[in-house]
C-alpha cells in the first residue's frame, strides 16, 4: 500500500471516532494562558495568517466599510416611504414587494457570486459586489416608476449579496478559530451599525434635501470605497509558490506536520489529531501539538502590485461549489441551527422595521421620517454590548472551558452564551409589539426595538461563530446555505405581512412571532446534548467535501 493510500486510511479510519471542530486549543503543559493556534500557519510570510496586525487591521476594516455602506443602502429605504407615497403613488404593497425583491436578489446572488471567490479571489468580487450597488444607488436615485423601484431594489440585493458570506470567508483567512467569535461581532456591529444608523442619518436628509438625496450620499460614499479597495484591499486568498512545512511538534519525533492544505485537519492527519483528543478525553497528557513554527525568510515577499492583483486563480472545477450548499445545509445539524436561527431573527427584523415604517408616521405618533430614523438608535445602543458578550466573552469563554476539558475545544462550547437569547429576544418582540397595539409611548418602544437588538447580534454571534468553528474548510458554501435561507425567509415574511396583518391583527402577529423565536432560539439545548454526536456523524461527509476543495489552504 502506497503512502497515499495509508494517509486515506488514516483519516476514513480516524473519522470514526473524529468529530470535526474539535481541537487542541490549549496545551497544559505550557503556561496557562498558551492557545495553541487553528488553523496552523505556515512558513510563508504571505500566508494572511501571518500577516502584521496592521495589514489584517487595513483589510478587515475595508471589509467592514464595504460591509455597512452595504446594509445602509439596503436598509435607508424605510425612511421614504411616506415620500414615495405622497410623491410617486406607490401603495405599501408595493413598497414590501420592492424589499422582498431585494432579499431575493440577496438570496440568489451569493448562489451565484461565492463559487466565483472561491475560484478568483476575494478581490475581484469585493470589486464588482461595489461597483454594482454604486450601480443600483443611481438607479434609486433617479426612481420615477415601480419598474424603477423593482429593479434598482433588485440590483441592490444581487451586489449586496456576498457581503453577508466572503465576510466570514475573509475571517477564516485572516484570524484563528479563538478570534472568530469577536472578529464576527465586528462584522456584526458593521452590518447591523448600517441598518441601524444609515436611517438616523436618511431621515434627516430626507428632511432636509428630499428623498432623492440619501440615495445620492450613497454614491459617494459607495464612489469613495471603491477608490479605497482597489488601492488597498490586498488579496486574502492564499495560493502558497512554495509549499512549506510546519514546524509541528508531537511525542513521537519521526512524525511531522502536514502541509496546511485545504483539508480538515489544519496541518495533522486526522489520525494524530483524533489520538490527541482521545488521550485528552481519558485523562492523559496532551501530545504536544503547539505549532512553533517561524517564518521562513528566503521565500520572498510579494511585491504592492503582486498583492493587488486582479485575479488569484484556482485550478480545477467550482461546479461542485453550486450544489455543494444546499447538501451542506441538510447534512450538517450545526449549519442548519445556523441557518433558521440566523434567517429567522433577520427576518423578525425585517418585520419589526416594516412595521414600524408603517405605523409611526401615523397617530398618536405621527413620527417624520427623521423620527422613523432615530428610533433605530435604540437597536445599535443594544448591539454595543452584545458585541462585547457575544463575541469577546465568547473567545475568553472557550479558551475557559477548554481548560477545564483538558485543553480540548469543542464548538458547543460557544452554545451557552446563546441560551440568555432565548428568553431576552421573544419578550423584546412582544414589548414593541403590544406596545404599538396598545398605542403606547414611543420611549416603551425603543426600549424593546433596543433589546431586540442586543438579542439578535449575541444569537447570531454565537451561531455564525459555532457553524465556522464545526466546519472551518467548508465556511463558504456552509454560509451560502445560510444565508440563503435567511433571505428567502424573510422575502416570505415581506410578501406575506400585509395580508398576515390583516388577517391576523397587529396583536397576534406579535405573539406568534415571538413564540416562534422563543422555539428556535432553544435550539442549542439539544445541540449541547447531541451536537458531538453528530457531528462525529457527519465527519465523513464533511472530509469528501473539503478534499473538493483546491490542494492549497482554502475554505
Amino acid at each position: 500500500m502506497d503512502q497515499s493510500t495509508d494517509s486515506t486510511h488514516d483519516r476514513d479510519r480516524g473519522s470514526s471516532f473524529w468529530a470535526p471542530g474539535t481541537l487542541a486549543l490549549e496545551d497544559l503543559h505550557l503556561s496557562s494562558d498558551q492557545v495553541i493556534l487553528h488553523p496552523v500557519p505556515t512558513s510563508d510570510p504571505n500566508d494572511p495568517l501571518n500577516w502584521t496586525t496592521w495589514r489584517k487591521t487595513l483589510n478587515f476594516g475595508l471589509v467592514s466599510c464595504y460591509v455597512l455602506l452595504t446594509f445602509v443602502q439596503l436598509d435607508i429605504g424605510f425612511t421614504a416611504w411616506e415620500a414615495y407615497q405622497t410623491e410617486l403613488g406607490f401603495g405599501i404593497n408595493l413598497l414590501n414587494a420592492s424589499v422582498a425583491a431585494s432579499y431575493g436578489g440577496l438570496a440568489i446572488g451569493c448562489i451565484f457570486f461565492i463559487p466565483l471567490v472561491h475560484k478568483f479571489g476575494r478581490r475581484p468580487l469585493y470589486l464588482f459586489s461595489t461597483a454594482l450597488q454604486l450601480g443600483s444607488c443611481v438607479w434609486f436615485a433617479v426612481t420615477k416608476t415601480p419598474v424603477d423601484l423593482i429593479g434598482s431594489n433588485l440590483v441592490s440585493g444581487l451586489g449586496g449579496a456576498i457581503s453577508e458570506t466572503i465576510v466570514q470567508i475573509t475571517i477564516a483567512d485572516l484570524f484563528f478559530v479563538h478570534h472568530h467569535a469577536a472578529m464576527n461581532g465586528w462584522y456584526l456591529l458593521a452590518s447591523f451599525g448600517g441598518a441601524y444608523l444609515g436611517p438616523v442619518a436618511a431621515g434627516y436628509i430626507v428632511n432636509s434635501q428630499g428623498w432623492r438625496w440619501i440615495w445620492w450620499w450613497c454614491v459617494i460614499l459607495f464612489s469613495v470605497n471603491l477608490v479605497l479597495v482597489i488601492f488597498f484591499f490586498e488579496e486574502s486568498k492564499y495560493v502558497p509558490v512554495i509549499q512549506g512545512r510546519n514546524e509541528t511538534q508531537s511525542d513521537d519525533p519521526g512524525q511531522a506536520g502536514e502541509v496546511r492544505g485545504g483539508n480538515a485537519t489544519d496541518g495533522k492527519t486526522l489520525q494524530q489529531l483524533a489520538n490527541d483528543v482521545k488521550q485528552a478525553e481519558s485523562g492523559d497528557p496532551l501530545a504536544r501539538t503547539h505549532s512553533n513554527f517561524q517564518i521562513d525568510h528566503t521565500i520572498s515577499m510579494k511585491s504592492y502590485r503582486e498583492r493587488l492583483a486582479l485575479i488569484t486563480r484556482s485550478d480545477g472545477s467550482i461546479l461542485h461549489n453550486f450544489y455543494q450548499p444546499a447538501m451542506v445545509l441538510f447534512t450538517f445539524p450545526a449549519v442548519a441551527y445556523t441557518a433558521i436561527t440566523y434567517g429567522s431573527l433577520l427576518a423578525w427584523f425585517a418585520i419589526l422595521t416594516s412595521v414600524q415604517a408603517t405605523y409611526l408616521f401615523s397617530p398618536p405618533y405621527n413620527f417624520t421620517a427623521a423620527g422613523v430614523g432615530l428610533m433605530n438608535i435604540a437597536p445599535f445602543i443594544g448591539t454595543i454590548p452584545a458585541i462585547f458578550v457575544g463575541g469577546y466573552l465568547n473567545d475568553k469563554s472557550i479558551v475557559w472551558l477548554s481548560r477545564r476539558n483538558g485543553g480540548v475545544y469543542e464548538p458547543e462550547m460557544r452554545l451557552w452564551l446563546a441560551l440568555p437569547a432565548a428568553i431576552i429576544t421573544p419578550a423584546s418582540i412582544l414589548m414593541f409589539g403590544l406596545g404599538l397595539y396598545y398605542e403606547a409611548p414611543w420611549p416603551l418602544l425603543a426600549t424593546g426595538f433596543g433589546i431586540f437588538g442586543f438579542g439578535l447580534i449575541l444569537a447570531g454571534d454565537v451561531a455564525l461563530s459555532y457553524a465556522m468553528d464545526c466546519y472551518h474548510d467548508i465556511v463558504g458554501n456552509s454560509l451560502v446555505g445560510v444565508i440563503f435561507t435567511r433571505n428567502a425567509l424573510s422575502v416570505v415574511v415581506l410578501f406575506a405581512l400585509t395580508p398576515w396583518i390583516e388577517s391576523m391583527g397587529l396583536l397576534n402577529l406579535h405573539v406568534i412571532v415571538a413564540v416562534l423565536c422563543f422555539v428556535i432560539l432553544l435550539i442549542p439545548v439539544p445541540l449541547l446534548i447531541w451536537g458531538k454526536k453528530a457531528r462525529i456523524a457527519s465527519a465523513k461527509s464533511y472530509l469528501a467535501m473539503a478534499r473538493q476543495q483546491p490542494t492549497h489552504r482554502e475554505v
